[in-house]
């Protein structure tokens, strides 16, 4: 597939992502105080002194979700890309290092219902997947330290709806995850995500595969500055048809990301074909070593979708 095929999605994106550049204030008052044009203001409360703080800048790492959850009435729109093998038999100049190339495209949307509770809808490429997930934070780290991790659970459902399978129960997968995390330093985050997946039908469908497996994730992200820092995400399957397979790998991302306002960028490189949890927990089939790692990039916009009301003095 030619790029200028997939560039109408790549387009999209980034409209949007102008779109919202052109509606920021221009008066700093103004803009310093619209949590639409703030997605640090958008994430899981105010910080005070002693309050609770925010530890990751957006959701969505790498591979990881994070314990941050989208503010009431706020509403974050994902646009996750992951681009063909840079390197390899696949990749190369040929295929202008995989630019050339699709492996998943992920478009979703999270919308705060409480500062604490997050909905999610997501569709992904791999598999025509669509997921539909509920995020809670249980617990925030505080200032003070009083409470010194953050604690968020979050359920996820899937379900491949144009593939063949013999009923619809057999479409469906399931993810449940406990996000533990802690800021110990302004340049120095750290979270580890016990997992816990099952697909109805195994994924892959073949003689061995476990139809459920426990899975461990870890991240960490190095500040660079106040709005840039780089990012190291793994994961783990604890799967003996996995682990016992030599064709099974463990997914693994590096990141650089941006924070500018309203918007959060993420390049990356990973071995991970899938952007969602489910898909590359249960079918990572690509190594470094071979060349099979691409390119891929998160854009995060975030939409104030609560009541404005007008100031009487004006």
């Amino acid at each position: 597939m030619k790029l200028s095929i997939k560039s109408p999605l790549i387009l999209l994106a980034f409209t949007v992502l102008c779109t919202g550049l052109k509606a920021q204030q221009t008066d700093a008052k103004k803009a310093a105080q619209s949590s639409a044009d703030s997605l640090m203001n958008a994430m899981n409360g105010d910080q005070k002194p002693s309050g609770p703080i925010t530890i990751f800048k957006s959701t969505r790492l790498v591979l990881s979700q994070t314990t941050e959850t989208i503010k009431q009435g706020n509403l974050n729109f994902l646009v996750i890309h992951r681009f063909g093998d840079i390197a390899g038999k696949d990749g190369g100049p040929q295929t202008d290092f995989g630019i050339d190339r699709v492996n998943d495209v992920y478009i979703g949307f999270e919308y705060g219902f409480t500062n604490n509770l997050t909905a999610t809808f997501g569709r992904s490429t791999i598999g025509q997947l669509i997921q539909l997930e509920l995020k809670y934070a249980l617990l925030h780290q505080t200032a003070d330290d009083s409470s010194p991790l953050a604690i968020t659970v979050l359920g996820q459902s899937a379900v491949r709806p144009y593939q063949s399978f013999t009923t619809f129960d057999s479409r469906l997968s399931w993810l449940a995850q406990a996000i533990f995390a802690r800021k110990f330093s302004k340049d120095f985050n750290l979270q580890i995500s016990p997992t816990y997946v099952t697909n109805n039908t195994p994924y892959p469908n073949v003689p061995g595969s476990e139809s459920s497996f426990f899975a461990v994730q870890a991240a960490a992200r190095v500040a660079i500055n106040r709005h840039m820092g780089f990012i190291l995400d793994y994961a783990h399957p604890f799967s003996s048809y996995r682990s016992n397979n030599y064709n099974f790998q463990d997914p693994l991302g590096i990141g650089y990301e941006v924070e500018t306002g309203g918007h959060v960028f993420t390049l990356n490189i990973t071995n991970a074909n899938a952007v969602n949890e489910i898909n590359y927990l249960s079918n990572s089939q690509n190594r470094f070593s071979r060349g099979q790692y691409r390119m891929g990039f998160t854009i995060s916009r975030m939409f104030d979708l609560r009541p404005k009301h007008k100031d009487p003095e004006k």
